[in-house]
């Protein structure tokens, strides 16, 4: 008998040391301060302790996740331990550290809720040590010298405000030469473009093809190179390719609504094969063209309205261009007087405010392109209205596209204004 109570008395050791320690749940909901749950991960630290049941803890740490704002941890009571001791506790969110706090946990059969196991600040328990700073040596970061000794460095000709390039050694040097040089792949610097040969272009070419309102392809005496650099005028227009029409090689080929039609005039200019590449000697479009003409509109409104406009393209002017702008504004009634104007852009490159009397005026302006904009000059005048002249600066971009607007305004909506043909010109 005596020995069956001793084989009991073992197994019921062996299972309780199997077991393990009693533990506490701690079950509770978190939230941030706007109201949406908390999503994150809990770091929970300990000590070395005994547990209630004599079961020996050793030092460690575990992470907990909480979704949605769920936590749910079990824990071994620290309250009850010997000695008592607490966890500290590290909450971490979007990839940082977000505070921390000690917990106290007592043995419960039921779950416990944060507010039962917090730890005021302010308590005799040993908070958590705070962060200290050390420095990290380079040498200490796995392959960080090796990806800092990749990397050029800055070699003897080395200047700020420079184009750099690569030595023989794989060191970074300046490229030496004047604010006007190109550079070149080697490193080395000289003036732009091919100077053993010059621009060749043909000018006012005349496609050959049947103007007949039905054939939509022509042909050039040459291939335009680059393509890029044909200019195609139907009437003095010029056409837009894709838009108008599209190049294969000699071949302009109009699209169904551009066809021209019998009596119309085709007339192209563009570079040809071995030209120089100098930006300082392409012409894209080297002869006068009418960008935009028309009778222009009527209007009763009583403050400034466009009576007509011009969009000028990105990439048609350069520096060195003129652009002529020439308009009449006829007046219709007597009610009251009148006002028109014509802007360059964002600037008003001419403005005149004129009596119920006068019924027509006449103006003219005149563009001269530079690298930071252009220098505009106008000249306008009528029957009765006096004749006047400007000259401004304006600093509008045109480089990536600009439009002329001519704007006119009556003092009394029973009178009306009409742009009367208003014409545009670029002179390279």
């Amino acid at each position: 008998m005596s020995i069956s109570r001793s084989i009991l008395t073992g197994l019921w050791l062996a299972l309780t040391a199997y077991a393990g320690p009693p533990l506490t749940t701690v079950q509770d909901v978190l939230y941030k301060a706007d109201g949406t749950r908390f999503n994150g991960t809990l770091t929970i630290n300990w000590t070395s302790f005994q547990a209630a049941d004599s079961s020996a803890v050793m030092t460690q740490s575990t992470t907990v996740k909480v979704v949605d704002g769920n936590l749910r941890v079990q824990l071994v009571p620290s309250t009850t331990a010997t000695p008592p001791g607490t966890y500290s506790v590290t909450y971490n969110s979007d990839g940082r550290v977000q505070f921390r706090e000690t917990w106290a946990v007592p043995s419960s059969p039921r779950p416990l809720r944060l507010r039962d196991i917090r730890v005021a600040s302010n308590s005799n328990v040993t908070s958590a040590a705070p962060d200290t700073v050390t420095s990290v040596q380079e040498s200490d970061v796995v392959g960080l010298i090796a990806d800092l000794g990749s990397r050029p460095l800055k070699g003897t000709g080395f200047a700020a405000g420079r184009v750099a390039m690569v030595n023989g050694s794989g060191m970074l040097d300046a490229v030496i030469g004047t604010s006007t040089d190109c550079v070149h792949v080697d490193g080395t610097s000289g003036p732009c473009g091919d100077t053993s040969t010059t621009p060749s272009f043909v000018d006012s070419d005349s496609p050959t093809g049947i103007v007949d309102g039905a054939n939509n392809t022509f042909t050039l005496t040459s291939p335009p190179l680059p393509a890029s650099s044909l200019a195609v005028y139907r009437n003095g227009l010029l056409q837009k390719i894709t838009q108008d029409y599209t190049l294969s090689g000699r071949s302009v080929v109009f699209v169904t609504s551009a066809i021209p039609q019998p009596g119309d005039t085709l007339l192209a200019s563009y570079r040809l094969a071995g030209g120089g590449t100098s930006t300082s000697t392409q012409q894209f479009y080297p002869s006068p063209q009418v960008l935009c003409s028309g009778s222009g509109s009527t209007s009763t409104a009583t403050s400034l309205a466009s009576l007509g406009s011009c969009s000028i393209p990105g990439g048609l002017l350069v520096a060195g261009d003129r652009v002529e702008l020439r308009f009449d504004v006829e007046h219709q009634g007597t009610a009251g007087g009148w006002s028109f104007e014509a802007g360059w852009g964002g600037t008003v490159a001419l403005h005149r405010d004129v009596s119920a009397s006068e019924t027509r005026a006449t103006a003219r302006a005149d563009a001269s392109i530079v690298s930071d904009g252009a220098g505009l000059s106008t000249q306008s005048w009528g029957s009765s209205l006096t004749f006047t002249a400007g000259a401004l600066k304006a600093v509008d971009a045109w480089a990536s596209g600009l439009t002329i607007d001519i704007r006119g305004s009556v003092a009394s909506a029973v009178d009306s204004l009409t742009l009367r043909n208003y014409t545009v010109v670029r002179i390279p």
